[in-house]
């Protein structure tokens, strides 16, 4: 390879990995298909995706596949995400847990989710830690909540069934496991702004 387009590759990885954005910058450059962007969404946050993906799988080789596909998804999708629902984290990784829920499933299997924590997230340096709780302080909350909203968010969020699922194996309509879910949701969320 020539010197100069070594030089040039350099010049636009260094170009790269200097490009700072906030969230509501990111999430705008990602949105007019910015490949900068893209390559700072990578950067910053496959790490994270890929422990959330591996802990599930519990296969490096199936959860690489999983993240492939996960910022493949990103990419297509990013036109649906809305800041208001949720920070752009909260939603590449609800993305990237989802595809490994359904690989797992697709090997007709549940998927492992009794030990995923946040500090698997944590521990990659990249990742805006002011957004995420810690392991300990995370389980801390979720044990706040009442046993029958905790028990939903426990099978929901770390033991990965889906709310079908939850209403068959506790036998609770389906609306009541929905709603209890979302009440949850909502006093956790009230935890985190405090």
């Amino acid at each position: 390879m020539p010197t100069s387009i070594i030089q040039l590759n350099v010049k636009q990885l260094l170009a790269t990995s200097k490009v700072k954005y906030s969230e509501e910058e990111l999430v705008a450059a990602l949105k007019r298909n910015e490949r900068t962007a893209f390559e700072f969404l990578y950067d910053h946050y496959s790490g994270a995706l890929f422990n959330i993906i591996s802990k599930t799988l519990r296969d490096e080789e199936k959860a690489a596949d999983v993240l492939q596909e996960s910022f493949l998804k990103i990419w297509k999708n990013i036109a649906s995400y809305n800041p208001e629902k949720g920070r752009l984290f909260t939603w590449i990784m609800n993305i990237a847990r989802n595809g490994a829920i359904d690989a797992a499933r697709m090997e007709g299997r549940k998927p492992v989710m009794d030990d995923i924590e946040n500090k698997a997230v944590l521990n990659e340096p990249d990742v805006d830690e002011d957004s995420l709780a810690s392991s300990s302080e995370m389980k801390a909350i979720v044990n706040m909540l009442r046993p029958e909203r905790k028990i939903l968010i426990d099978m929901a969020y770390f033991q990965g069934y889906t709310h079908e699922e939850i209403s068959e194996e506790l036998r609770i309509p389906l609306g009541t496991v929905k709603s209890r879910i979302r009440t949850a949701l909502q006093e956790l969320k009230q935890y985190f702004a405090a």
